[in-house]
């Protein structure tokens, strides 16, 4: 029985990532596409559209694909090997065939860092025909160059196309005064004076181009001083994920939520859309419980870093814990 259950899921997986991939507008080698000609009949039909939500006047898909697996940026706690075997395996042509899939089976939005190179392959994207939309922030260029630095790579992101930008995590953190690393014990700790000036002026410059504009953070701190000031930012980007697996207690590249129940709590009073990062702690919980967590305890978008290979079973899963989840306590934001 376990043998014949297995092979049924096996091939309803092979069956919506091939139709998938076939939708995407590339080819599969000849006996891939003869053997998923032969399992069609017994495979399951696709799940319905994944849901969208808006931000400003951008509509973006409630499940949005991470874009560090992309850059080749992988949290992989001491596995070092994991860096290059990311990079092996997300060439420059799988890099779009990914962003393919992931349009394919209804993802319309990816978060990305500013990484010339990346952005050169999402322009390519775009040529081929593409409509995958971008949410970009700078390589956390406030807190390594100041103000100067990050407005020339606003400058560059919105010259690449981008169609929404946000302040990054690192930045949110150091200008409220969050310096420790995010997996130690005392991440949660200010050590530096609150620069809410500073987020002020980011946030200024930014939303001149007229695009969406967020905040990010990977402490619930930042989220309250910018309500505090009364910041105008049009969403906020905040890690959030919950402490039920092993590695939590590490304190090493494998935390990067300590205090999700209190997030959850000051998120109810915040009416600006939430996008959630790091959802599944950089890989260490599953995914059935890691968006299930999100969506339920407020999140109105995730961000999943997936291979071309996860996305579909992803999507429909995400589809589906959001149907089931819609008398939830913290109401839709977008």
């Amino acid at each position: 029985m376990s043998e014949k259950t297995h092979r049924r899921g096996f091939v309803g997986k092979t069956a919506a990532w091939t139709a998938a991939s076939l939708a995407a507008g590339w080819s599969l080698p000849a006996t891939a596409a003869s053997d998923a000609e032969g399992a069609a009949p017994a495979a399951e039909a696709l799940p319905s559209p994944l849901p969208r939500g808006k931000i400003k006047n951008l509509e973006v898909s409630r499940l949005l694909l991470g874009g560090n697996l992309l850059t080749h940026y992988t949290h992989s706690r001491d596995l070092r090997y994991v860096y290059q075997l990311a990079r092996e395996y997300n060439t420059d042509e799988k890099i779009l065939q990914t962003l393919a899939v992931a349009e394919a089976n209804g993802i319309n939005t990816l978060i990305i860092h500013y990484v010339p190179h990346a952005l050169e392959i999402l322009q390519e994207h775009r040529r081929r025909g593409g409509k995958m939309q971008w949410i970009t922030c700078t390589a956390h260029a406030m807190v390594s160059g100041g103000l100067d630095a990050f407005k020339q790579q606003i400058d560059a992101l919105v010259a690449a196309g981008t169609n929404a930008l946000y302040i990054s995590g690192v930045e949110g953190d150091h200008a409220c005064g969050f310096m420790n690393d995010i997996s130690a014990p005392e991440a949660e700790e200010r050590v530096g004076a609150p620069r809410i000036e500073l987020l002020a002026q980011a946030l200024e410059y930014a939303k001149k181009f007229g695009l969406p504009v967020g905040i990010g953070g990977h402490r619930m701190g930042v989220v309250e001083d910018c309500e505090k000031a009364g910041l105008d930012n049009d969403f906020y980007m905040v890690t959030f994920h919950h402490l039920k697996y092993p590695t939590a207690k590490l304190n090493f590249d494998s935390r990067w939520c300590a205090r999700s129940e209190e997030l959850a709590a000051l998120m109810q009073n915040v009416r600006k859309p939430w996008i959630a990062f790091k959802v599944m702690a950089a890989g260490t919980i599953p995914p059935q419980s890691a968006f299930r967590y999100a969506f339920e305890n407020g999140a109105d978008f995730i961000v999943a870093g997936m291979f071309d290979f996860e996305i579909a079973q992803d999507a429909a899963l995400a589809a589906q814990i959001i149907a089931e989840t819609q008398n939830r306590s913290r109401p839709w934001c977008a």
